[in-house]
């Protein structure tokens, strides 16, 4: 049989805060897909490369200009 989740365990958990935060800003990082272009050497047609970052307020234009 399961266990049951109390009011309160409800209410504890939804409280916490589960993000992380940057340490030179301190506000929360979301994570962004950031998609590039690139030449491939072999064939000479273009890629797109694609990674996930973690942007906030103080690389938000750093991330925005590439």
């Amino acid at each position: 049989m399961a266990k049951g989740k109390s009011f309160m365990d409800k209410v504890a958990k939804s409280g916490q805060d589960t993000t992380i935060h940057c340490p030179e800003c301190g506000e929360s990082i979301s994570m962004i897909k950031l998609i590039s272009s690139e030449r491939s050497e072999k064939t000479g047609a273009y890629r797109f490369k694609q990674k996930f970052v973690g942007m906030c307020k103080c690389n938000e234009n750093d991330l925005s200009s590439t």
